[in-house]
């Protein structure tokens, strides 16, 4: 299929680079011109600008939006629809709010375009193993981007949850659980650390992957974390910064009366490692780099 995508950072990149293996043709802009040179060297199509993306796709156009959420999504997904004709589909890949992808439904679809709000998990790994993806929407916009979700996402690795917010809504979820995951290795592996016995964590991670009942993909990359940096994590800084889904996830939590009491630790968890310097949070921060790329603050 023919797909414009906007915004080439750890994510859209690999995420064009993955749509061009799979056979698609893509359009890639960004606001910078470098990643763009990049990706036309790999075979996709240039656009500088997004007038010039838009213009060099044919209706009905699929126009992914990969940038930040919040106000560079707005006026990213504004200005595509600007460019855009009626029948297009704009969607949003990155880390909306689910209530402002519900406003945006509503305002695009006033306009004659349909809307998709797609939470994208897999971070800088998804380019080998594919992104996880959770869909929101109308049925006919899935059904025009149902190649490039194909292609994205590994064997029945993404689905559509129904009307527009229900995909950020369940990827906000989705973080919250990721919050407490990653706070209980930390803290398990503090005590570990702290123990009389001198322990190998980057081994007991290897074990715990075996057969345990913890075992999970972020165990698998705390024991890459324990290979690079040692077991005492000494040149990393506890500081780990939330990008907004654990705050959203415990608001709703708190309107819907359910005692989210694991996130609800595990975010000013987060806010003490701003404060104080703490093993857990090395771990946190070890966990983020090793999944998502997220760079690291290094002890001076």
């Amino acid at each position: 299929m023919d797909i414009g995508l906007y915004g080439l950072g750890r994510m859209g990149g690999n995420m064009v680079t993955r749509l061009l293996r799979g056979g698609h043709r893509v359009v890639a802009g960004n606001r910078s011109p470098g990643p763009v040179d990049e990706k036309k060297s790999e075979g996709a199509v240039a656009a500088y600008s997004i007038e010039e993306l838009v213009g060099a796709l044919r209706p009905p156009r699929v126009l992914w939006s990969m940038v930040p959420s919040g106000d560079v999504t707005e006026e990213t997904l504004d200005e595509l629809a600007r460019h855009a004709t009626k029948g297009d589909v704009l969607v949003d890949g990155g880390n909306s709010y689910f209530r402002d992808s519900m406003r945006r439904a509503a305002r695009y679809g006033a306009l004659g375009f349909d809307f998709l709000d797609v939470g994208v998990s897999g971070g800088v790994w998804g380019l080998e193993v594919g992104y996880c993806m959770m869909v929101g929407g109308p049925a006919r916009a899935v059904d025009l981007a149902r190649p490039a979700l194909d292609t994205l996402a590994p064997p029945d690795g993404w689905a559509h949850f129904g009307k527009s917010g229900a995909g950020h809504f369940v990827k906000m979820v989705h973080n919250g659980i990721e919050y407490g995951m990653m706070q209980a290795y930390g803290e398990g592996f503090e005590l570990l650390h702290a123990s009389e016995f001198e322990l190998d964590l980057r081994r007991v991670a290897d074990v715990w992957m075996r057969g345990s009942v913890v075992r999970s993909w972020l165990l698998e990359l705390a024991e890459r974390a324990f290979e690079q940096e040692g077991s005492d994590l000494a040149g990393i800084k506890g500081w780990v910064a939330d990008s907004g889904e654990g705050r959203w996830t415990l608001l709703e939590a708190i309107e819907h009366d359910v005692p989210a009491t694991v996130l609800a630790h595990s975010l000013f968890a987060r806010f003490t490692s701003r404060q104080d310097d703490s093993y857990a949070m090395k771990v946190a921060a070890a966990l983020r780099n090793q999944f998502g790329g997220h760079a690291l603050k290094k002890e001076t």
